[in-house]
């Protein structure tokens, strides 16, 4: 039983520090499936039997439960197997003690699911159910903060958040890019027009190219990458982390990224780190500026209830909303609970470890 105890906690570890689909945790859950149904095709003490495959067979329940599937890189999910996670050892134990218990430890992790996806599912009602007169972006944002299982999601969330409010502000402006060259290098125009006409809209006959100033968000990074969050068409990339600004964060994203303006947005930063970064040499030239959360809550109020709310408020919500729904499409409805029963894990009798009679209340009863 030690042994059993010491895997679980390993287990729980992973699924605590996975985000809110729990990728990670599934991707366990369909190897023990697989195993138990058909313990020929692997062996849990043998990475490579399952290493790959288990992702596609993960896929397949990700793209119906929750209507995607992970982006992360394949070293971030190859992460899942190493000793800080669900090594081949502690997979041989998790197989053995679920085909002991008929996939009990499939059903712990699809039922965990299952609460954290109410969870996420209760803050993004939060999002569709308020408008202008009393949404109240700290509110929302606490929502996820506030729930232990949705904590790793935190910088998703802060992602639309900024997206929203960058983007609703830069088209009620009607910003205009402008691209131009100078004359006297006209003749270079002339050698590679057919380039600058398919890279930079612009000619001999055509001297300048005007277009509308947009906010692009990237969306599909993970917890292990350190790419950009937003771009621009007008110079400027945004480095989105809601965590509390301090020197050796800010070096990490500006050796990250090869751009000359760079916005950091976070949770707070001292005014002396700041001032700090900006004049370190180097820096400076990088760091255009740095946005914290309290600027935020600041501007979605100007935004919402503000002197000119009628041009901002309806668009804010509705780019904020489009985003939330993007991240967290999936709802604890009828499609999980009958992919549940279909696996029969609604059959499976209460046990100590595994189902409890409180771990599993969250789960209807079969008809």
């Amino acid at each position: 039983m030690t042994r059993v105890l010491d895997a679980k906690v390993a287990l729980d570890s992973l699924i605590a520090k996975s985000r809110a689909h729990l990728y990670k945790p599934m991707q366990i859950a369909e190897i023990l499936r697989k195993y138990r149904l058909n313990p020929e095709e692997l062996n849990p003490l043998e990475l490579e039997t399952y290493r790959t495959q288990s992702k596609k067979w993960r896929d397949a329940v990700t793209s119906k439960l929750v209507g995607n599937v992970s982006t992360s890189s394949a070293r971030f999910q190859d992460n899942l197997f190493e000793e800080n996670a669900i090594p081949p050892r502690i997979l041989e134990v998790l197989a053995k003690e679920n085909n002991a218990k008929n996939g009990a430890i499939e059903a712990y992790i699809y039922t965990l699911f299952a609460k954290r996806l109410g969870s996420v599912s209760n803050s993004v009602n939060y999002c569709l159910s308020h408008d202008s007169s009393n949404f109240k972006l700290d509110e929302f944002m606490d929502s996820f903060w506030k729930e232990p299982g949705l904590k790793r999601s935190i910088d998703k969330v802060f992602e639309c958040v900024v997206y929203a409010l960058f983007s609703s502000i830069v088209e009620a402006i009607d910003a205009e890019i402008t691209l131009s060259y100078n004359t006297e290098k006209k003749f270079i125009i002339e050698e590679f027009e057919d380039f600058t006409k398919a890279v930079l809209n612009i000619s001999v006959a055509d001297t300048f190219f005007k277009t509308n100033g947009s906010v692009h968000r990237i969306g599909a990074t993970n917890a292990a990458d350190r790419g950009l969050d937003i771009w621009t068409n007008f110079g400027v990339i945004v480095q989105i982390k809601h965590l509390s600004l301090s020197e050796e964060l800010a070096e990490g994203i500006c050796n990250s990224l090869t751009a000359d303006r760079i916005v950091i947005v976070c949770k707070k930063a001292d005014a002396k780190v700041i001032a700090s970064l900006l004049n370190q040499i180097g820096w400076k030239s990088k760091i255009q500026s740095i946005i914290t959360e309290d600027q935020l809550i600041q501007w979605y109020e100007k935004a919402l209830r503000g002197q000119y709310a009628n041009l901002l408020s309806s668009k804010l919500l509705l780019n904020l909303q489009s985003e939330i729904q993007r991240e967290f499409p999936a709802t604890l409805d009828d499609n999980f609970l009958n992919f549940y029963k279909e696996r029969n894990y609604h059959l499976l009798p209460i046990d100590d470890l595994w189902l409890t009679e409180s771990g599993n209340a969250i789960i209807p009863e079969s008809n």
